[in-house]
């Protein structure tokens, strides 16, 4: 397997969208309970794609097309949250247990770390062992867990949250 990762590309969009409806579908990784359009999920994408602290990347096999993404999104939308940013990823169902989520962190936090970043989180719905094992990997601290705050396949949901440094001291 030979896969890049890099800085997600316009024609990359509707391949990433069909990875997160995936998980809309299947799965408590997103409380989204509506598959989303392409169309939908342009100003997501450019607001994401233009540098800064907020990045989409893709990891992409010549053969396989976009297997994954992982982003640095906007934490809380009040100006004080600025230097903080949720970090999330996602993987194609048959590309998952090949090591992706830990190629895209590692491009993204090395991305981020020549940016006005201070701190990073993370939400996992539970259980998610591979997720939980993922963000401890990369020195993600659990803070605690939210109870039954998310109600997805007539089911609540727990989700425990996590947080790091940007740049974690050597």
């Amino acid at each position: 397997m030979s896969v890049a990762v890099r800085a997600a590309r316009r024609e990359d969009l509707a391949p990433i969208v069909a990875i997160y409806n995936h998980y809309v579908r299947t799965s408590a990784a997103t409380f989204d309970l509506q598959e989303v359009a392409v169309d939908d999920r342009t100003e997501w994408f450019e607001a994401h794609t233009h540098g800064g602290p907020h990045r989409l990347l893709v990891a992409v096999d010549d053969a396989e097309g976009v297997l994954g993404w992982a982003t640095s999104s906007t934490f809380r939308p009040r100006p004080a949250y600025t230097t903080t940013v949720e970090c999330s990823v996602y993987c194609r169902p048959d590309a998952r247990g090949r090591g992706l989520g830990r190629l895209l962190y590692e491009r993204l936090f090395a991305e981020l770390a020549h940016e006005d970043v201070e701190r990073m989180v993370a939400g996992v719905a539970l259980p998610n062992p591979a997720s939980l094992a993922l963000h401890a990997r990369f020195g993600f601290r659990r803070i605690g867990v939210f109870t039954r705050v998310g109600r997805k396949f007539d089911r609540y949901w727990d989700v425990a949250w996590f947080e790091r440094e940007a740049r974690p001291p050597a």
